[in-house]
Order: structure tokens, then sequence, then C-alpha cells
């Protein structure tokens, strides 16, 4: 799958565009038709220790899914985004057999 990552407010480390490739790979298993998707990493400019901002776009043929975390880490931020897509991705592929 072809992953998008863009980062806001600063640079990103090729260690954790890595980390987030094999994440997003893994969701393949769920719905095989999933075609790219986009992830946007943000970090917030306020005290709190909960300031980075994920948000992750999946681009499946006629539908798109949007799931957006904030956490303490980006890599805590992508672990519980990746679960979220999970449940969305085998509802949307029970309901896609219905149809079929």
């Amino acid at each position: 799958m072809k992953v998008n990552v863009q980062a806001v407010n600063f640079n990103i480390d090729k260690k954790l565009v890595n980390f987030i490739q094999e994440k997003l790979d893994k969701l393949e298993k769920y719905c095989d038709k999933v075609v790219s998707s986009d992830v946007f990493l943000k970090l917030e400019n306020t005290s709190d220790k909960e300031n980075k901002t994920i948000e992750v776009k999946i681009n499946v043929p006629g539908d798109e899914f949007m799931v957006k975390k904030t956490c303490k880490s980006f890599e805590e931020a992508v672990d519980i985004s990746v679960e979220s897509l999970e449940r969305v991705l085998v509802k949307y592929k029970e309901k896609m057999r219905t149809y079929v």
C-alpha cells in the first residue's frame, strides 16, 4: 500500500516513517482493496503532554475512512489509530459481502 506521510510544524525522521509504513501495511490483511493512505503528523503548541496528533486517511474504492488521535507519542497514536482502522475495515468488508 502506498503511504504518504506529512509532518506539520516539525521534521520527521526515517524511523518513524518506517514504523508507520509497517503498521499500515498490516491493515491489508483486513481489507485487500486499500488503495493508499495519507498520514498527517501534527505537533501542537500546548503545554499538555498529549500534544502529538495523528490523522490517518485510508482510501478504498468508492470510500475513505479517517481516524484522528492525540497521544503522548506518535508511536502510541499510530498504534491506537491502526486498531480503530482495523475495526472499521472489518465492518466495511462485512458490509461489502452482504451486497455481493
